[in-house]
């Protein structure tokens, strides 16, 4: 009685390895003696792992949360400012300022944490950051009047 074969099986340790690039990852074949290796480069552009619509779902729904409490800390922070005897319209200046600074910093840490591979480069983290940090920094100026 013979056993049926389970579909894995683990290569022996004791046969000789294939140099790396030896075989396409593609072709179940080797290819024939004395042709080059083809190796295949991924698409110009394209992420190296693609973010799944749930991933993005929940980003979403984290980001939308982030962006109501950012809106309350405004309330607050332009409040806290007219009790310092600010005036008003610079004290709303500087809380809406709070508001789109810690939102750009938000969005920049959202996205690099849904990927990573995709988002974290100098155009869009970059960008984000920069316009995070000039805003806060104007609230901060602008609250100071």
């Amino acid at each position: 009685m013979q056993t049926p074969d389970p579909g894995f099986k683990v290569p022996d340790s004791s046969a000789p390895k294939a140099p790396d690039g030896a075989s396409s990852p593609l072709s179940a074949t080797p290819p024939a003696e004395g042709a080059p290796a083809i190796e295949v480069a991924p698409v110009a552009g394209a992420p190296a792992t693609d973010t799944s619509s749930r991933d993005i779902a929940i980003g979403g729904a984290i980001f939308l949360v982030l962006l109501v409490i950012f809106f309350f800390a405004r309330n607050a922070y332009a409040n806290h400012l007219v009790r310092k005897r600010v005036s008003p319209s610079s004290a709303d200046t500087a809380g809406w300022l709070m508001f789109f600074g810690l939102s750009f910093l938000s969005a920049a840490v959202v996205l690099g944490l849904l990927n990573a591979s995709k988002f974290l480069n100098l155009a869009v983290t970059g960008t984000l950051l920069v316009f995070g940090i000039a805003a806060i920094a104007g609230a901060l100026l602008s609250g100071r009047r």
